[in-house]
Formats: C-alpha cells, structure tokens, sequence
C-alpha cells in the first residue's frame, strides 16, 4: 500500500478506475492449490488482457475451502505476480474476527493495495454486531477495507448500517451486487465518503452513464468475456470513461451472446438453486485456456452433460474461434 491508514479513503477513490477481475483459484486434479496456475492466470489478466487490478481469494476463488496456508500463498503470489502491473484488492474476510485480522495484517504485509471483507457469515448477527465486526478488524489494521455486501452470506446490509460503517476511517470502499433500488438508496446516505461498484457487467454501462461509477469491481467478466487479441469489455470501459458513450454501447453490444450464456452458466444456478456456481466458472475459463482445475467439495463437479452443452454455447458466441486463432499464432 502507498498511502497511511488516514489516507486510504482518498487512495481509494484515486487507484479503483477501470476493469478488475475477480479470479478462482486454480487447483490440480488431486485438489492441491496449483500454485503454476495461479501464476499462469496472473499472468493472462496482467499482461494479455490488461487489467486494472485483481480480486483475489474471494468468493469466485473459493476461499471457504482453503487452509489458512493456502489462503496467504495465494495472496503472496498474486501480488507477485502484479507488481508493476495491476492493484491487488484481497478477500480476507473469517468467521472468526482474530484470523480477519491475521489475515488482514498479512495482505498488508506482503504488498496488497486494499483488502475486502463480505459480511460476517457466522453466527447470525445484528446490524450492532456486524458493525463491531468491522470495526474490531478496521481498528487493528493499517490497509484499506472494502465492505462485500454479499449475497451469499444469507443476508445483506442495509443503507444505514452501510454508511456506519463507511465512516470507519480506513474504511473505503463498497462492492454491493444487489438491486439500483438498493444501491442508490445506499448512494443517498453514503454520498462520496467511499468508492462503490454495482459488480454487473450487464449493468456496467448505466453504471457509468446514469450513476458516475468509475470501477467495474469485480467479476470474472474481464477474463470469460475476453481473450488476448479481443479486449470489447476494456474497449468500451474507456470509451465510456471518456465520455463517449455512443461508440462505447455500440461495442458493449457485441458481447450480448456471451451474455446469455452467462445468464444460463452464472446467474441461473445461483437464482434457482443456490449453487456458487463456480465449477462452471472454472470449466469456462479452461476452455479459453486457463487453469482451472477442479472445484473443492461440497461443490460438485459438472457432469459429461454440462460439459458438453456449455462447449455448444461457447461455440456458438465465436469465443472458442477466437481462442483457437490465439493458439495457433502462438
């Protein structure tokens, strides 16, 4: 981090501008972490497809799985991997708020540029309780904190515990993937004392037309929606960025293929069966080239079946095309 504790509000809303990605942790087909291939996919965000920082050890990257050992190597080498190339946001969040901090400390420690928390997930709390949790934590670290409100906690936070909490001096910044009604009842009461990010890519253009968001943090679009050579989502995040909006929609368009694929691979298992649906996250990026590797129980891994339908779909965007002439130029 290159800013003081007191800072990091204004070092938020100077670093968070442009694509982040959120990304998994790739493992071996034994389910060791595959250290190589977190390597690899650094690598592949950073230098090929260029983006402006990384989400790590969060929820697309199966934190909940992971030893504690686990959790900081993949922090050490995803920062790394970033020096000189992008920002580092790490997940560090626990159920318990003493290995929050360690693991908070840690990503300090080793070069991180913020870290982010979801909501405690464990055991059911109060709006006082959450907000002690964060600000136990806030209290006994230096970095910048990024409020999670995630879905997947079982609840979400509300505008007025939100803005409690963004008064929290470190606290600086806000990833709330949930409705425009929410987001601008909590734009209302937080006002601009920290960052926030409606994470939607389907949402990314009236993100920055209608409510002057400057940061798509995070999801794994910036790497399933593009492939080295084919960068539309960073495209249209600049033209867009600049003002001008017209020649930004006309390429944010494009991608309206890959979108209902999307829909069908990401949105729908959550939405109808509450599965993270990471196993076919991973199985997406391995067919664009990436480590992935399998998924750490109690996700299951997908069937023949699943496999073979999500190739189809792929096929039918022009996506695997365009990764096929990447590796024959390589």
């Amino acid at each position: 981090m290159n800013y003081k504790k007191s800072e990091a509000k204004a070092a938020s809303k100077a670093q968070f501008r442009g694509v982040w990605a959120a990304i998994t942790t790739p493992f071996t087909a034994d389910g060791e972490m595959d250290e190589d291939g977190l390597r690899f996919n650094m690598r592949r965000v950073t230098d090929d497809l260029h983006v402006e920082g990384v989400f790590c050890t969060g929820v697309m990257g199966e934190f909940w799985s992971l030893t504690k050992e686990e959790r900081l190597r993949a922090v050490e080498i995803v920062v790394q991997e970033a020096k000189g190339k992008c920002k580092v946001i790490a997940h560090t969040a626990h159920h318990s708020a003493k290995e929050t901090v360690e693991l908070t400390r840690h990503a300090e420690e080793v070069g991180a540029d913020f870290a982010i928390l979801m909501n405690p997930y464990y055991p059911p709390a109060n709006e006082a309780m959450v907000y002690d949790w964060f600000k136990y934590i806030a209290d006994r670290v230096n970095i910048g904190i990024w409020m999670f409100d995630a879905e997947f906690a079982g609840y979400g936070f509300s505008p007025e515990l939100t803005s409690k909490i963004a008064d929290i001096e470190n606290v600086c910044g806000l990833k709330v993937p949930r409705s425009w009604d929410h987001f601008t009842k909590v734009k209302q009461l937080v006002g601009d004392k920290i960052v926030m990010s409606q994470p939607s890519e389907v949402n990314w253009m009236t993100a920055m037309r209608e409510h002057g968001q400057t940061v798509h943090m995070s999801s794994p679009n910036p790497y399933t929606f593009q492939v080295p050579g084919w960068l539309p989502m960073n495209d249209y995040t600049d033209l867009a960025l600049a003002g001008k909006f017209g020649e930004a929609d006309a390429i944010a368009k494009t991608l309206q293929p890959l979108r209902e694929a999307h829909t069908r691979w990401f949105v729908q298992p959550w939405a109808k069966h509450k599965i993270i649906p990471i196993a076919y996250l991973k199985y997406w990026t391995e067919l664009l080239g990436m480590a992935a590797g399998p998924v750490r129980t109690p996700l299951l891994q997908l069937t023949e079946k699943e496999k073979q339908e999500m190739h189809a779909d792929l096929e039918k965007t022009g996506i695997l095309a365009r990764v096929s002439k990447v590796r024959a130029a390589a």
